[in-house]
């Protein structure tokens, strides 16, 4: 389908954006979404986790970019790199509107039927938690909603409430969208800082004003699809792009401000993009080998171009491997954090 890509402009919000960033953003054609990465100064009073909320980008996106960064601690007048362009999948069975996932590049992109796109950072699933791949949809949206604690939960710690009411102590947010997998959702957070890393119990959450506008730009029944693949194809013009992200293991190192190794050559991922180039230096494409290397090695999320003067909409004709379907996953629980107390943060963070 044609798309016609655009950042979400200014919401009304009733958690107020942090100052200091514009929320309009480019429409940019292709499959590009967003602006070049841009260089920002630190001043007084900034945060990692501020700077990446103001931004629009996820936590691992920021130091992902930056990896001369070896703490939380910055300073004013430090310099650092913003990742604010992204490309957006292509799906195994087609393009399509509705929601669509990557769960590697920590991003969730709303297709409307018109075929604009708007792409948002999200938190997934940690380790042991993981977020499933595959088709479902949106079978309920809920605002203010309730949290009934699951059984799994409340058994590690009987101390917990059964049911968490609406208000800011929820962790659900004031936006959830519940989807066809039992026990998984979209919803916003009372813990903005978490959203862009693997952090949850397995559901996908986002800054309280994007949970807030992508509530409104859904509805139930659409389709969302979740993939997990850290290289993405795109092209917008006769360029072809490619962005590697880390994937959701090299993501935690990322976290903690360690250096992930790159993928080896033999990595499943690294091989299927070997055979999808292969295919098109087959037809007459010439790849520039030192870029794709380069990307891989650095594994910044940043969209490089690989290719020049190709024919219009050869990526889209060459999509990642079909996800999974979902198979047998826990029931996932979302995290928590303010005045509740102490034993459902304990609880869920542990």
């Amino acid at each position: 389908m044609a798309r016609r890509l655009t950042y979400s402009l200014a919401f009304s919000l009733v958690l107020a954006v942090p100052a200091g960033f514009a929320q309009a953003r480019d429409v940019v054609t292709g499959d590009l979404i967003g602006q070049p990465a841009s260089q920002y100064t630190v001043v007084a009073g900034d945060t990692l986790a501020t700077i990446a909320r103001q931004s629009r980008i996820g936590y691992v996106e920021l130091l992902s970019a930056n990896p001369s960064l070896i703490s939380t601690t910055i300073h004013p007048g430090q310099i650092l790199t913003l990742p604010t362009q992204h490309l957006v999948p292509h799906l195994p069975g087609g393009d399509h509107a509705g929601v669509v996932v990557n769960l590697a590049a920590l991003r969730l992109y709303y297709i409307g039927g018109d075929g604009q796109v708007t792409t948002y950072p999200i938190s997934v699933g940690k380790e042991g938690w993981d977020t499933p791949t595959g088709e479902t949809r949106i079978v309920e949206k809920r605002k203010d909603p309730s949290w009934t604690v699951p059984a799994s939960i409340r058994a590690q710690d009987p101390k917990l409430p059964h049911v968490v009411p609406a208000g800011p102590d929820n962790p659900l947010g004031q936006y959830a969208m519940t989807l066809g997998w039992p026990g998984y959702l979209i919803h916003g957070t009372n813990h903005p800082y978490s959203i862009g890393r693997p952090s949850s119990h397995g559901c996908m959450r986002l800054y309280p004003e994007d949970i807030q506008a992508l509530f409104g730009q859904s509805a139930v029944g659409d389709v969302v699809t979740v993939i997990d693949t850290p290289m993405t194809l795109g092209q917008s013009g006769g360029d072809l792009y490619l962005q590697v992200t880390p994937t959701r293991v090299q993501a935690k190192e990322v976290a903690g401000f360690s250096i992930p190794d790159p993928l080896d050559e033999n990595d499943p991922t690294v091989t299927e993009l070997k055979t999808r180039l292969t295919t098109l230096v087959t037809e007459g494409v010439h790849i520039d080998d030192a870029a794709v290397v380069g990307a891989i090695f650095r594994h910044d999320g940043m969209p490089v171009i690989i290719a020049r003067g190709l024919p219009s909409g050869l990526a889209a004709q060459m999509p990642p491997p079909a996800p999974q379907a979902l198979a047998s996953v826990p029931t996932p629980a979302p995290q928590p954090t303010g005045s509740l107390g102490a034993t459902i943060v304990h609880a869920l963070l542990h």
